[in-house]
């Protein structure tokens, strides 16, 4: 009799999970909490010709009894029915990323951080493969599952608090923190655990061969100190062994003492100091994986950033337009908001507020912007606090388009969409409100 294995979610992960588990002879069944995506309806019969149980709406007893264990998605909370249901029958939960580690014995470069997870991983893979097949997985978009039946040197994966925190065996061969800042809070549970599920892949039993923090970061450099079964390489700081910097506009890889020219800064397509960070990160990465300097320099001068991070749209009439549509939380906005110095900056801002504190957003902004141009649900707080801080050269407008229409007629250096909320209030996602921006400036 085969073993029967569950499936969380008709998503992305829970698909290519779904896929594998087939492979391995398991008795596959996909449980689904709501209707159907309609982007996933092509895939459905195919998934059923391949003997897959699917069901919708709902999460009958039917395909929860009997499994050995589950597969959740990334979009499922821990505090779901469906999780309490699972619980209380003694069925583990794991995720897709640690169900494809239980099933590869390829290497993992394993990427997670409140903000630069995505550019860091990118880079990463960009700089491995010039050696090695070394794709991209994880929250970046592409389920591991999908890729562990090929023959590669490394997985390089973006893991979100969600994944690592349903992990148990998961052991990377590099582990890196880009930053710690508040996220997902209501999620978690509060900020401490939203803390230690990300850094369940620093230690105990998952620790990796090699960890890599951000010494910029307190809270990062503080907890260095727990990293005691790996050997720990720091980035943004030249006060180590085993570091990473950036000095006189050059980056330095430091090992052992011996400092390292690698490339300087004016040679590298990504811009602003989060993005140096990120660099950081790639060539401590690249070091451990054994490429050479020459290899890591050419690499890096080659990569642009991913869409949506800070990604330079077009130059029209003096004005250049940026697309950090990413930058959903105020956090990820002041990395962009700093990224621009003694230039006039017309910021657009706004969308589902998360709540979080502004105040040092504002402190960017007042240093940094010349006019913010506010839109969605959460015009008036951010409004307010604007004005709160000091910062009054204010425009509310009811639609992106609006916006980008009102920020040209100022004539600024630059355009910058950073909103620092969520997305939800008037677009699908983060991709389809940088898709709108995109696409809008792009017709001018």
């Amino acid at each position: 009799m085969k073993e029967k294995v569950l499936i969380l979610g008709l998503s992305k992960s829970g698909i290519a999970a779904a896929k594998y588990a087939v492979t391995k002879n398991y008795d596959v069944y996909i449980t689904e909490g709501n209707s159907t995506k309609e982007e996933y309806l092509p895939q459905i019969d195919y998934l059923k010709s391949l003997g897959i149980k699917i069901e919708t709406n709902g999460h009958t007893e039917e395909f929860i009894s009997g499994s050995s264990f589950a597969v959740t998605s990334p979009g499922i909370p821990p505090k779901s029915e469906i999780f309490r249901r699972l619980n209380e029958k003694n069925i583990p939960i794991i995720s897709e990323i640690e169900f494809a580690y239980k099933n590869t014995k390829t290497p993992f470069i394993a990427i997670t951080g409140t903000n630069g997870k995505t550019t860091t991983t990118a880079l990463v893979s960009h700089i491995l493969e010039a050696k090695y097949k070394a794709p991209f997985c994880g929250n970046i978009g592409v389920p591991p599952t999908d890729l562990i039946k090929d023959n590669n040197d490394f997985l390089v994966c973006e893991i979100s608090s969600y994944q690592v925190q349903m992990t148990e065996t998961f052991k990377p061969f590099i582990s890196v923190w880009t930053n710690f800042t508040p996220d997902h809070i209501d999620w978690h549970g509060g900020l401490e655990n939203y803390f230690k599920a990300k850094a369940k892949i620093f230690l105990g039993n998952q620790a990796p061969q090699y960890v890599v923090l951000n010494e910029n970061d307190k809270r990062l450099s503080e907890f260095a100190s727990e990293c005691k079964n790996s050997k720990i390489y720091r980035f943004d700081t030249n006060a180590y062994e085993n570091c990473c910097y950036v000095e006189n506009n050059t980056f330095y890889f430091k090992e052992n003492g011996i400092a390292e020219p690698v490339i300087d800064t004016s040679e590298c397509l990504l811009v602003g100091h989060h993005n140096y960070q990120n660099i950081m990160c790639g060539i401590i990465c690249a070091k451990l994986s054994n490429i050479d300097t020459e290899t890591i320099r050419a690499r890096i001068k080659t990569f642009n950033a991913p869409e949506h991070r800070l990604e330079k749209v077009r130059e029209m009439n003096g004005i250049t337009f940026y697309n950090d549509s990413k930058a959903t939380n105020p956090e990820a906005s002041i990395v962009a908001i700093d990224s621009f110095n003694n230039v006039d900056v017309a910021l657009i801002l706004g969308g589902r507020d998360k709540n979080t504190d502004l105040t040092e957003m504002c402190n960017s902004i007042n240093k940094h912007i010349k006019t913010v141009l506010l839109i969605g649900e959460a015009t008036e707080r951010f409004e307010e606090n604007l004005r709160k801080n000091g910062f009054d050269n204010i425009i509310k407008e009811s639609t992106m388009e609006n916006a980008i229409d009102r920020a040209i007629t100022l004539k600024p250096d630059v355009v910058l969409l950073s909103p620092a909320c969520a997305s939800f209030d008037m677009f699908k996602s983060y991709e389809h409100r940088g898709e709108v921006f995109k696409e809008y400036v792009l017709s001018k």
